[in-house]
C-alpha cells in the first residue's frame, strides 16, 4: 500500500525554523536572539577582565586601516580612500572659514573615507556567513543565518550588480537622508555587537611560540598540546585570541605582503571536528587571530556539497561567536610570555554601523 507523504513540520507566523543545525546555539538565548555567545559577557565576565588588570599597561591590537596593503589577501577588498569634503563650494581642506562665514579666521579640514569594513583589523558580524539549510524540516534548503534569520526576507541586498560594489558609488541618490545604502544585514548586522560592548576577560594563545611562522596547520591536539605547555585555561565567556605572528609578519614588509604570505603562520584546521567540538564545549564568546581568516581558507579539504570556511559556519552560523581577524597581538602576546600570564582586560567594541556585515576595530589590551 502507497504511504501518503509526510507534510512538514508545521512553522508558526512569526516562527523562523522548526530544525536548527546539530550543536546549534540557535533558540538558547532566545528565539529572536541577535547576540549569540555575546550573552555571555556579563558584569561577571567584565570583572574578570578587570581582575587581570595588573600593570596599568595597554596595547593597541590594531593594524593601521591602510595595511595589510595592496590586494593580496582578496581582490575584493582594497584600502580606504580619504578624501576632503566641500565647504561652500571650496575644497575643505586647509580651508579658510571665510569662504562660508566673510572675515572669520579659522582654518578648517574635514574629509570622508570610502571604507571596505574587512579590509583590516576586523569583527565579523553573523551576517557576513550564513549556508544554505534546511530550517522549514520540508527537506529542501534555503538560504540562511545564525538563528534562522533569512536571507531575502532579514537581510537584503541589491539584485542589480550595478547597485553593487565601488562602482556604484557613483550613483548616491539619497545620500542626504540616509538612503542610499543598497544592502541591509537588518538583525544580523554588526551594530547589534557594538551595542552590547565588547568588553571582558581575554585568554591569549600563543601559537608562534610553538610552531614559528612557517605554516602550521592547528587542530584540536596541537591547540590543547599548546594550552597544556603553556597552562592556557580557557572558560565560557572569555574572548579566545590566537597569537600567530602573521600580522608581524606581514608588517615587516615596506609595501604589500608578497602573494605567498598568505602561506605562512598557524592557521586553524576549520575542518577538525574535535576541535568544533572544544569550540562548542569551551562556551567562547568570540574568537580573534593575527592572521587573515582565523581558519586556512579555502578549505583544503573541502569538495562540493561542503562549506570552504567550515569554521565560519560553526561560529558565525551555528554557535553565533563573533570572528575577528588581521589582529595585531604580537606586542602583547611577548608582554604575557614574559609575565608568565595568558590573560588580560579586552575592550573592543566595532562600529555602531547598522547594515554592515563587519567592522574595523581598534581593539585595546589592558595588562
Amino acid at each position: 500500500m502507497t504511504r501518503p507523504p509526510v507534510p512538514p513540520p508545521h512553522r508558526p507566523t512569526g516562527v523562523r525554523w522548526t530544525r536548527r543545525p546539530e550543536g546549534s546555539t540557535w533558540g538558547d538565548f532566545g528565539t529572536d536572539d541577535v547576540l549569540g555567545r555575546l550573552n555571555l559577557i556579563g558584569p561577571d565576565q567584565v570583572r574578570k577582565g578587570l581582575a587581570e588588570v595588573h600593570d596599568g599597561i595597554t596595547f593597541c591590537l590594531s593594524l593601521p586601516l591602510d595595511r595589510p596593503g595592496g590586494t593580496v589577501l582578496g581582490p575584493n577588498r582594497f584600502p580606504p580612500v580619504v578624501r576632503p569634503t566641500l565647504r561652500s563650494g571650496a575644497v575643505n581642506f586647509n580651508c579658510d572659514m571665510s569662504v562660508a562665514h566673510p572675515g572669520a579666521t579659522d582654518v578648517v579640514s574635514d574629509d570622508l573615507v570610502v571604507l571596505h569594513t574587512q579590509y583590516s583589523t576586523q569583527w565579523d558580524a553573523f551576517g557576513h556567513v550564513g549556508a544554505h539549510f534546511d530550517a522549514d524540516g520540508d527537506g529542501t534548503t534555503e538560504p540562511v543565518y545564525y538563528n534562522g534569520w533569512r536571507a531575502g526576507t532579514d537581510v537584503t541586498g541589491p539584485t542589480d550588480h550595478r547597485q553593487a560594489g565601488a562602482l556604484s558609488l557613483a550613483g548616491l541618490d539619497g545620500l542626504a537622508d540616509g538612503t542610499a545604502s543598497t544592502s541591509d544585514a537588518g538583525p544580523v548586522d554588526i551594530s547589534h555587537m557594538a551595542g552590547h560592548g565588547v568588553q571582558g576577560r581575554a585568554v591569549l594563545i600563543d601559537l608562534e611560540a610553538h610552531y614559528g611562522t612557517a605554516r602550521t596547520t592547528i587542530g584540536y591536539e596541537q591547540l590543547a598540546a599548546v594550552m597544556d605547555a603553556d597552562r592556557v585555561d580557557v572558560e565560557a565567556g572569555d574572548i579566545l585570541l590566537l597569537h600567530t605572528g602573521q600580522a608581524r609578519h606581514w608588517a615587516e614588509h615596506d609595501g604589500p605582503p608578497p602573494p605567498d604570505a598568505v602561506d605562512t603562520c598557524a592557521v586553524l584546521d576549520g575542518a577538525d571536528l574535535r576541535l568544533h567540538q572544544w569550540i562548542r564545549d569551551s562556551g567562547v564568546a568570540a574568537i580573534a587571530a593575527d592572521n587573515h581568516a582565523v581558519e586556512a581558507f579555502p578549505d583544503p579539504t573541502a569538495r562540493p556539497g561542503r562549506p570552504v570556511l567550515p569554521l565560519h559556519r560553526l561560529c558565525l552560523f551555528e554557535l553565533g561567536v563573533h570572528l575577528g581577524e588581521l589582529w595585531w597581538l604580537s606586542d602583547l602576546s611577548q608582554h604575557l610570555r614574559e609575565a608568565g600570564r595568558s590573560r588580560c582586560l579586552l575592550t573592543a567594541p566595532p562600529l555602531r554601523l547598522r547594515r554592515a556585515t563587519g567592522s574595523p576595530v581598534t581593539p585595546i589590551a589592558t595588562v
